[in-house]
């Protein structure tokens, strides 16, 4: 057994301070170090305590969270988990804390006893994830993407598979899609109230067209397809006449939507598609992007260096099934490299 994990809460609730106290101090392998009710106090405790994670509300007096968040990212990068509530004004501040480099956001507890029990166990699970990620300094994207690009393969479509850190790396890549893209399929593991807010975001940043996948939708060249979070996995159907399904089936790797059943799906394209894998925690991603190059598609996966959690890369690259590895920065370039004749 090595140290506990040593977590500094940051909230202007006393009872919601409590709570997560409460919470944390159950797991052997996490300790509370200290609360903060604001971030002017907090920024002195991180400098004295020098916690691993830091749990840190949206919304508090003097200094909002996100405010909060972009000072740390660029003054003193380290694992923040941010504390959110699940409504469509949250899930707008929960994206923009992700893109400036929250690990990950979870849901502050509250329910019923059952609601609260898998509350906490996600909160246990998302701060010790956030201890073992790598955080580093972040830099707003700059959205270069050209108005088109010449050789692209019209029949390619492409597949990408992110979790943990993928909201970050989704911008980067996404932003970087020409408009004449061939269509892009994206998985990105979040809760079903954020994927609506999340495509909308990077549909008004990126130049190619972005849109929350909904049933029987055509895959058209020019479009970023995202999975609705929590609710449906999304499937590649036809051949000629290519639309998305969307089934309410079992998790697959304990995800809805799950990358392995894109893939898969996507897999029966053959040569006429290019899978990515993107940071991530656990596997998902790894069978169907090995289906994928196995049926000649070309597969790329996100190197470790750039990774927030270098898990579903991993996996996959250790699998066989990534036939090149790149830096975050040299994604996009290799996946229009990929598709073109």
């Amino acid at each position: 057994m090595g140290a506990p994990i040593r977590v500094l809460i940051v909230d202007d609730s006393p009872s919601m301070r409590a709570a997560l106290d409460r919470i944390l101090s159950r797991d052997a392998d996490i300790e509370v170090i200290g609360h903060a009710p604001e971030p002017h106090a907090a920024r002195q405790m991180i400098k004295d305590l020098n916690p691993d994670v830091i749990t840190l509300d949206i919304e508090m007096p003097g200094m909002d969270g996100l405010s909060f968040l972009e000072k740390i990212m660029r003054l003193r990068p380290m694992p923040v988990v941010m504390c959110s509530t699940l409504t469509a004004r949250g899930a707008e501040a929960t994206i923009e804390a992700l893109r400036l480099g929250a690990v990950d956001c979870i849901q502050k507890p509250s329910g019923n006893a059952q609601e609260m029990a898998q509350n906490a166990a996600l909160l246990c699970a998302t701060v010790k994830t956030a201890a073992r990620s790598t955080v580093r300094r972040v830099e707003a994207p700059t959205i270069r993407a050209a108005a088109s690009t010449p050789g692209l393969n019209r029949d390619v479509v492409i597949a990408v598979g992110s979790s943990t850190g993928g909201v970050e790396a989704l911008f980067q890549v996404i932003g970087s899609m020409p408009v004449d893209a061939p269509p892009m399929l994206v998985v990105q593991h979040m809760p079903a109230a954020f994927t609506g807010g999340f495509a909308a975001r990077l549909n008004r940043e990126c130049q190619i067209n972005v849109v929350e996948a909904r049933h029987g939708m055509p895959v058209e060249r020019g479009t970023v397809y995202i999975a609705p979070g929590g609710e449906s996995h999304m499937e590649l159907v036809g051949i000629g006449d290519r639309r998305i399904r969307l089934t309410q089936a079992d998790p697959v790797t304990g995800h809805r939507p799950s990358v392995d059943v894109l893939f898969h799906s996507v897999a029966k394209l053959g040569h006429a598609a290019v899978g990515a894998i993107l940071t991530g925690m656990g596997s998902d991603g790894a069978a169907g992007l090995l289906a994928m190059r196995q049926a000649g598609a070309r597969t790329l996966g996100q190197n470790a260096a750039t990774c927030v959690v270098y898990g579903m890369p991993r996996a996959a690259f250790e699998r066989g099934a990534v036939e090149r590895e790149v830096s975050l920065s040299a994604m996009p370039e290799a996946i229009l490299a990929a598709c073109r004749k």
